[in-house]
């Protein structure tokens, strides 16, 4: 039998790695390392570092570029799904052609697999088996960098996307938010935001206060950040201020 492994690795700092995640590393025989070019090469690095840190000898690790996602389309949903098909395909030939029988194989999953990823959903597809090792969430290493805690007394949570906020507006007082390139927070100013990109890493960035007060700071950094870089990783808590 074929033993699949996902493992979170945390939001950027190699520390964020847990006992449990060292543990899993050092049980795998094959890394699947899914390649988004050369952009965010340094997330491929990262994963690397940690296998040579934390794998055991012999151990092989297997590449694959990333399928592009239609990011021009008007149809997000079915731009997503094409995606996911196409990733699925990979993952198969990728478990099927490099894992053998009485290995493990491991997929290094950014954050936790758990929270927002789509490794699970593909492999569900498959209709494979795999153990998931969670992870430190964007959102766990956000609300710690900026010492606040992720809830309010009595009150929900809602996690979302930036394209959901943009169409549904507020859907409550407090509002984690990911996947936002359009700053939908823009207008807010009813709200506290406690902003984080690249967290974790060297690059990391964090603003904080009343989106009237560093809305457009925030915009600015990001956008400067992006060019610089080439791509971004952020994360935001929206908190109302009468809350």
């Amino acid at each position: 039998m074929k033993r699949l492994l996902i493992i979170g690795i945390g939001a950027g700092d190699p520390d964020h790695l847990t006992l449990q995640a060292v543990k899993a590393i050092a049980a795998t025989n094959v890394f699947f390392l899914v390649e988004k070019g050369s952009a965010k090469d340094d997330l491929i690095q990262l994963r690397r570092g940690m296998i040579e840190t934390h794998a055991r000898e012999p151990y092989r690790i297997v590449s694959a570029i990333d399928p592009e996602r239609d990011r021009t389309t008007t149809a997000y949903t079915e731009a997503v799904e094409d995606w996911r098909n196409r990733r699925a395909t990979l993952y198969a030939q990728l478990i099927a052609d490099s894992l053998e029988d009485g290995e493990t194989g491991a997929f290094l999953v950014w954050g936790d697999p758990g929270v927002y990823d789509s490794t699970l959903a593909i492999l569900d597809s498959l209709d494979l088996s795999y153990e998931v090792i969670p992870g430190i969430s964007s959102i766990s290493a956000l609300t710690a960098r900026h010492g606040i805690s992720l809830t309010s007394v009595a009150k929900p949570l809602h996690l979302t996307t930036g394209r959901r906020l943009k169409e549904h507006g507020p859907t409550a007082d407090d509002m984690v938010v990911m996947l936002d390139a359009h700053c939908s927070f823009d207008g807010l100013d009813g709200y506290h935001i406690y902003w984080g990109a690249y967290l974790g890493t060297p690059d990391e960035l964090l603003i904080s206060g009343p989106v009237a007060e560093v809305g457009e700071r925030i915009k600015e950094v990001r956008a400067k950040a992006r060019a610089r870089k080439g791509w971004i990783m952020d994360t935001y808590l929206l908190r109302a201020l009468h809350s």
